[in-house]
């Protein structure tokens, strides 16, 4: 099921849940009692709106910059990887063979291991041991010219920094908003919507409408910081583009 689908589902339950709690509670407070506190509800409601607005605000500058952090930071990893190999190139043999053939499998096994693990939060332990092997590799390839001497010191920096981007990137996979965010900004959400029961209305289905808009929009802003905090799950998440497009030019000079 897409992330569209979830969204309306969720947009449509939380709508639903509202109108029906809308109508119960005219039921139970008569539209005078209402009518009469419309002041003090709405300096409560003026506040909590503000209060919400801003972990809204917080929240979504945390989910999107990780967004968008995900995104750089698969960009940098492949990029690496593509460096090794073309440094590798001015290694002698047998090394550079071993070390391209090894940023090839990395590229390959997160491609197609990892990636569709990561959808569930899972990483590839397979690609640990490559990217380990990798950079064992490196580190244990001893140069015999200043050209090789030069070369092995650009591709040990290539490698720490391989090693820096796929820590980031797997940390995007298991970590998200802490929980007592999730706490807060829900329950600020719900409070927000509950207090609007409360308002006098004399026109019932203005207010109904009124309240059903509301939740829909706190529904949707939700659950749109839901789908961000998972920067690599859902059929909105970041693609493993960059590293295939490193295969792709790998491949095409001669790497099968």
């Amino acid at each position: 099921m897409t992330t569209a689908f979830y969204g309306l589902l969720v947009v449509s339950l939380a709508v639903t849940l509202a109108v029906a709690g809308l109508l119960v509670a005219q039921r139970l407070v008569p539209l005078s009692i209402r009518e009469s506190h419309n002041a003090a509800i709405g300096i409560i409601y003026a506040a909590l709106y503000v209060m919400f607005g801003v972990m809204v605000g917080f929240s979504a500058y945390i989910v999107l910059n990780k967004y968008n952090t995900s995104q750089n930071t698969v960009k940098i990893e492949a990029s690496n990887v593509e460096e090794l190999y073309w440094l590798a190139e001015q290694f002698s043999e047998p090394e550079r063979d071993r070390i391209q053939e090894l940023a090839v499998s990395y590229a390959r096994v997160v491609v197609d291991e990892e990636w569709p693990l990561m959808k569930q939060g899972q990483t590839s332990a397979n690609a640990d041991a490559t990217v380990d092997t990798l950079r064992r590799s490196v580190e244990d390839f001893e140069p015999s010219t200043d050209t090789e001497r030069a070369v092995f010191s650009q591709a040990l920096e290539r490698v720490h920094d391989l090693d820096e981007a796929r820590e980031v990137r797997l940390l995007n996979v298991r970590e998200g908003l802490p929980p007592i965010l999730w706490i807060v900004l829900v329950s600020l959400g719900i409070d927000t919507i509950l207090f609007t029961y409360f308002v006098g209305m004399k026109a019932r289905w203005l207010h109904v409408l009124a309240v059903a808009a509301l939740t829909g929009g706190i529904a949707l802003i939700i659950f749109a910081i839901f789908v961000l905090d998972r920067p690599f799950g859902g059929d909105l998440r970041v693609g493993p583009n960059a590293f295939e497009l490193v295969l792709d030019t790998v491949e095409a000079n001669g790497t099968r």
